[in-house]
């Protein structure tokens, strides 16, 4: 079986889900520390052929807090909310699937969630079913009872506990695991690394690796589908 792992983002970029494509089982990696200035409550969308980043207010965010503890700051959420609304359809009302990607967007943000961590879950899993992936999800990582453990030794255990044969990741994780540890665990270590992905952003300079609120919008279900073996 392969299995990924990784932090929940919001609505995050499309090489995240070529990740979640390429596996059978994939762990939302949510009680690790909150990266602030991270992207677990922000990502770009493109505004007028220029990225606009754009970041879910949070309550009292610390790099002491883990990701599922990390509250949304509700007396501030609404009214952002009703603002990027606003943002999206200026952004992207003419684009051709925007009814449809804002059928999945706007069902997200107008849930009830607390937590950041279940937010960006969410995002994930909703946007995983648009598409059309049929990756099964692990929710949260606290399942396993290994928080004591760090970084590669905490994946290896992870790895173990879903009987995993091989642990995909970004090729960003070339440097933080050693292939021969993963071996020693009798786990085939392996990366991904995304291609160069362009479609038409109406008659702008394309723009690479915003959200996949920014494919959603100009692409339908199948295309990016596409995208996902690139």
């Amino acid at each position: 079986m392969n299995l990924g792992i990784m932090q929940p983002y919001i609505f995050p970029y499309i090489g995240y889900f070529q990740l979640i494509n390429a596996v059978d089982k994939f762990v939302l990696y949510d009680d690790v520390t909150f990266i602030k200035q991270g992207w677990i409550n922000r990502n770009r969308i493109l505004l007028n052929g220029e990225p606009h980043v754009f970041t879910v207010p949070l309550k009292n965010a610390s790099s002491y807090t883990t990701i599922a503890h990390t509250e949304i700051n509700h007396n501030l959420y609404t009214g952002w909310r009703v603002k990027f609304f606003k943002t999206l359809a200026l952004a992207y009302a003419k684009a051709p699937y925007y009814k449809e990607a804002m059928g999945v967007i706007s069902a997200i943000f107008n849930s009830n969630a607390d937590m950041v961590s279940e937010l960006a879950v969410n995002s994930i899993i909703e946007t995983s079913k648009y598409i059309g992936i049929n990756t099964a999800f692990v929710l949260t990582a606290t399942r396993y009872g290994n928080n004591h453990l760090k970084g590669e030794d905490r994946v290896i255990d992870i790895c173990k506990k879903e009987n995993a044969d091989v642990y995909i990741n970004a090729s960003g994780g070339k440097e933080l695991y050693a292939r021969g540890n993963f071996q020693k665990a009798g786990l085939e270590l392996r990366f991904i690394r995304s291609r160069g992905i362009t479609y038409p952003q109406f008659q702008h300079t394309f723009v690479s690796w915003l959200s996949v609120i920014d494919i959603m919008m100009f692409n339908s279900p199948e295309e990016i589908k596409n995208f996902l073996n690139e």
